[in-house]
């Protein structure tokens, strides 16, 4: 699967291809493009189960950090902890 963006000047465009379901599989699981804060959406491509994991870490994160902060986190704080996250899954095997 794939996944692109574009940044402009004041927006940015998330796309995903969308693959055909089995039969057995409802298509409504099958998303590519979720929500992690008010205003920061994800798109990833690869296996859902291991994007899963990561959104849910980044998720946890961005609540944490509301709740400590009392502000909403910045893409570019999203941004470095969940580079942070898959780099120590690197290094880990997990």
């Amino acid at each position: 699967s794939a996944a692109v963006g574009v940044r402009g000047k004041d927006v940015v465009v998330l796309g995903v291809e969308r693959r055909a379901t089995a039969k057995l599989q409802d298509p409504r699981t099958q998303r590519k493009l979720v929500g992690v804060d008010d205003h920061i959406a994800v798109a990833f491509a690869g296996l859902q189960a291991d994007a899963r994991v990561v959104v849910d870490k980044t998720r946890i994160e961005c609540q944490s950090h509301r709740l400590t902060v009392e502000d909403a986190p910045t893409v570019d704080y999203v941004a470095r902890y969940v580079g942070k996250l898959q780099q120590r899954y690197t290094q880990t095997g997990g």
